[in-house]
């Protein structure tokens, strides 16, 4: 009893001083009446018409969708995805990982329209945790000046003196998503997994030429029970892992690198510490902007 006192006395204390956080404040879009503006290729895309109102969804009460075959449905989903996995069974980059990080390099380096980006992530849907913040909560802290890629997207935000705080992570993830699957040089294969590196010599070295994939729910599930033979495989120029900790492409990947002599130390892990890695995560973005211009 003593301890549930105590945790809603902590409560009360934090809900007076949320009283004190200016938020941003957001544009209301009304909501909306949309027809259908078709270019020169044949894309739809939404106008914002008149105001919906009531009298004017009336119409809605006999609204009816155009017919369309089961089979239909099917045939356009196989043969897209089909095109894609032999349209990007080579590409410039492949990232494993959809996360922020993943989702940031992507977003930079697909600007390039020549640099031809495969984003590979293992969850239906692509976000990694950076959709929500610690312990689940809402806000996203961003340390400045990496601040200037929400001003690029767009996402409103709350101004301190050595970070922003933005209302919801789920913003900022939404948005970057939206960017990168608009741009015709990216493609992301989700609840697909990376499973290994294709490995070659070249020209007297060892390097990662691309990787090893397979449906999420067979690398998850099906290995205990089932083989499969001849992998799907996806060659690139540059393989980057954004995918943290987790799984075989993730923090551990690198002692198999240092094994097989692709890298000559493994730093192994350390404890949290938001100064040092800031400093670190910066010296590998400025790395992949170097990639972008030897690439471009």
């Amino acid at each position: 009893t003593k301890k549930i006192h105590r945790y809603s006395s902590d409560l009360d204390k934090m809900t007076t001083r949320s009283q004190d956080v200016a938020w941003v404040d957001m544009p209301v879009v009304p909501n909306k009446e949309f027809i259908k503006k078709k270019d020169s290729n044949g894309i739809h895309s939404a106008v914002e018409s008149k105001e919906l109102t009531f009298q004017n969804a009336a119409k809605f009460d006999d609204y009816t969708f155009n017919p369309i075959r089961e089979s239909t449905v099917s045939r356009e989903m196989t043969t897209r995805y089909m095109k894609d996995l032999y349209d990007y069974a080579e590409c410039d980059v492949v990232i494993v990982g959809g996360g922020s990080a993943g989702l940031s390099a992507a977003y930079e380096l697909s600007k390039n329209p020549n640099i031809k980006v495969a984003v590979i992530e293992q969850s239906v849907a692509p976000g990694g945790g950076c959709w929500v913040s610690g312990q689940l909560f809402s806000a996203m802290i961003v340390r400045k000046p990496a601040h200037e890629l929400l001003l690029e997207l767009g996402i409103p935000f709350e101004e301190k003196e050595d970070y922003v705080v933005v209302r919801h992570a789920a913003l900022f993830t939404s948005t970057i998503i939206s960017k990168i699957l608009a741009r015709p040089n990216v493609k992301l294969f989700n609840a697909t997994s990376v499973e290994d590196m294709i490995v070659r010599n070249v020209n007297g070295e060892k390097r990662v030429c691309g990787v090893v994939t397979n449906w999420a729910l067979v690398t998850l599930f099906g290995h205990d029970t089932q083989s499969c033979m001849d992998p799907n495989v996806i060659e690139a120029k540059v393989v980057i892992s954004s995918c943290g900790h987790d799984g075989p492409m993730g923090g551990f990947s690198i002692k198999r690198c240092k094994e097989i002599g692709l890298v000559a130390k493994c730093p192994g892990m350390s404890c949290l510490d938001m100064n040092s890695a800031g400093t670190f995560l910066a010296s590998g973005a400025a790395s992949a902007l170097a990639l972008q211009e030897c690439l471009g």
